[in-house]
């Protein structure tokens, strides 16, 4: 039975329950104080408290998506088999087709109605490094009136650990895109839905580690061109954009900074602006300084020339730690970048302050990646001034008494 199978989290709550009811039914006759009833004592209450821990663990372990497997979960992960029925594109990329995945859409059998996710396994020829990923195709893309027509492509990514079927099944990407197709919101667009664990059980940080896992120029080069070599998705920059949460916040942001030629825009939903160094990471600029700075988001904006790109950050005032970094990066962000916020009042770094944001989130990624089509009249598809109200959610500057980016910061606010 799998890790995130409902038949291991009844058999938990089943183990947790009895052990319960029995530890109340031997209490009495385990109340003397010889050494036998002691022990019986300290294993009734080792073994409900483990039990109880074990049910807790797996109820979060469901809901938010941490660990897909035992496997995962003690780090023993394999790399995949070997594969036999690859497709082999021009460049020497390859991508494995592994099948389809149901969505709750509805008319979900109908791929003109609901579209369709396809799992597939991607190949890096460039960074050497294989990982698999969830495509999201929308109705138009099986449509005739677009047989012809290239879409543009979003990067989705989790965080760390994380998993990448809880991007269409707890965070819902595809449903909340399919209403805003809907709605006339948004324009359609194919989502790549990944984990950034492209090293299991190593978090990376979509960085390039000087003699390991080459993560960053696997989503920067192979798997753009993977896609757009299987599927109609325009390969310039303005046709790709990227979005993730936490850790995959972290690298959206990093990568549409660092690779303006890869992707024009970037989201992060409780992202941070440098990546940790742990044990789940290593050493991940191999003690070089100089790397490590080009990696913190908040140097490169004073150190480095501003990209023209599109970047969305969003945080909460209460229950988010990366707040005052994220109006700090907004009141740096110089032109040519264009900067947008979502500023909650409240909301914890989690799936449900998540699942409020990604509706504006997506309609914004979305309203600025343009479609491959070079007849029609190119347009400004950097990101405008969003003044529309709102209790808890802000999509642009903050109030003018902040320090704006153009002006010189003080010494103890320029370190990153």
């Amino acid at each position: 039975m799998g890790l995130t199978s409902k038949k291991v989290l009844l058999l938990a709550v089943f183990v947790a329950v009895a052990l319960f009811v029995l530890t109340i039914w031997l209490w009495p006759r385990l109340s003397k104080g010889n050494w036998r009833a002691v022990l019986g004592r300290i294993g009734l209450l080792l073994a409900t408290q483990i039990s109880l821990f074990a049910t807790i663990g797996l109820v979060a372990n469901n809901s938010f998506g941490f660990y897909a497997s035992w496997a995962d979960l003690f780090g023993q992960e394999q790399a995949p088999g070997v594969v036999t029925n690859y497709q082999t594109g021009p460049n020497g990329t390859k991508l494995q087709m592994l099948g389809t995945e149901r969505i709750s859409i509805p008319g979900g059998s109908r791929p003109t109605k609901a579209g369709r996710v396809e799992k597939v396994m991607v190949h890096g020829g460039q960074s050497n490094l294989t990982s698999p990923a969830y495509v999201y195709l929308p109705p138009q893309y099986f449509q005739a009136k677009y047989a012809k027509k290239k879409f543009p492509a979003a990067v989705v990514l989790t965080g760390y650990p994380g998993t990448a079927e809880a991007l269409y099944k707890k965070l819902a990407f595809p449903q909340t895109q399919h209403k805003l197709l809907k709605q006339h919101k948004m324009k359609p667009t194919i989502l790549v839905m990944m984990r950034p664990t492209v090293a299991p059980p190593r978090d990376t940080e979509c960085v390039d580690v000087p003699g390991g896992p080459q993560a960053e120029t696997f989503f920067t080069r192979d798997l753009r061109a993977n896609i757009s070599e299987h599927y109609r998705v325009g390969t310039d920059a303005k046709n790709w954009g990227v979005i993730g949460d936490s850790t995959g916040g972290y690298c959206a942001l990093k990568m549409t900074m660092r690779h303006p030629d890869a992707f024009s825009t970037g989201v992060a939903l409780s992202g941070a602006y440098k990546a940790p160094i742990d044990a789940t990471t290593g050493d991940l600029f191999g003690g070089d300084p100089q790397l490590a700075r080009e990696n913190n988001l908040l140097w490169r904006q004073q150190h480095r020339p501003a990209p023209p790109v599109n970047l969305l950050v969003t945080t909460s005032k209460q229950g988010e730690t990366n707040y005052q970094k994220t109006l700090r990066f907004i009141q740096q962000t110089k032109s040519p970048t264009r900067i947008a916020s979502i500023i909650l009042d409240s909301g914890g770094h989690n799936f449900n302050t998540w699942r409020r944001e990604i509706p504006a989130a997506l309609e914004w990624l979305g309203g600025h990646l343009q479609a491959d089509n070079p007849s029609a009249p190119q347009k400004d598809h950097r990101p405008k001034a969003d003044h529309r109200k709102g209790d808890d959610r802000k999509t642009d500057r903050p109030k003018p008494d902040h320090r704006k980016a153009d002006r010189p910061m003080p010494d103890d606010r320029r370190t990153a």
